[in-house]
């Protein structure tokens, strides 16, 4: 937990005390803690700088407990592992301990303005810079993304150029592609890592 206000710190601790699961370890340089509660009036440079040091000392989720916050502010603060917002005026001992449980079991928790910019700016980044481009907001393009679900129904290379019109020399440049460009060993590690990422 950090707030670099003293009041409010012992306001978080007081608040989330209340709950026999949570054990409040205050700073930000622990790392066996399971969440980060970070509290500010706003997302100022010097707040920024310090979640950026939270997010560079492990993967540990942060709930951030603030002021008015514009969209390229929650952007920011989406970049350091902040994976719940809570505005300050709305922070009540049940809404914070809320947004800590569903950090700590892999969730987010956005207040519905919020949630409405971020999908816009999804929506904006899919239209303007993916999309021009023949991808979509996984890094795929349709082709990549054919390929994958048809290897993914077991089809081989001679089955999926058929399926797709393509010759079998473009989907092993496809699949190689794929696999140079994600790291991956093999085929079966493709398809295995697509699915697990909701890519197909």
């Amino acid at each position: 937990m950090f707030s670099a206000d003293p009041l409010t710190a012992r306001g978080l601790s007081s608040a989330l005390g209340t709950f026999p699961e949570v054990e409040i370890i205050e700073g930000l340089h622990q790392s066996r803690v399971d969440v980060r509660v970070v509290a500010a009036d706003a997302l100022t440079p010097d707040v920024l700088a310090v979640l950026r040091r939270a997010a560079a000392n492990g993967q540990v989720p942060v709930v951030l407990v603030v002021g008015p916050l514009v969209e390229s502010e929650l952007l920011a603060a989406i970049e350091c592992r902040v994976v719940a917002v809570l505005p300050r005026a709305m922070a009540t001992p049940d809404r914070l301990m809320h947004s800590v449980r569903a950090a700590a079991t892999g969730g987010g928790v956005l207040p519905p303005a919020m949630l409405g910019e971020l999908l816009q700016h999804v929506e904006r980044l899919q239209r303007e810079l993916l999309s021009p481009k023949g991808m979509n907001a996984t890094g795929l393009s349709t082709r990549e993304v054919e390929v994958l679900r048809l290897m993914a129904d077991g089809l081989d290379t001679v089955e999926i150029a058929g399926k797709l019109c393509y010759s079998a020399r473009t989907v092993k440049g496809v699949v190689s592609g794929l696999t140079q460009r994600l790291n991956l060993r093999n085929r079966p590690h493709a398809v295995a890592y697509a699915l697990r990422a909701g890519m197909i």
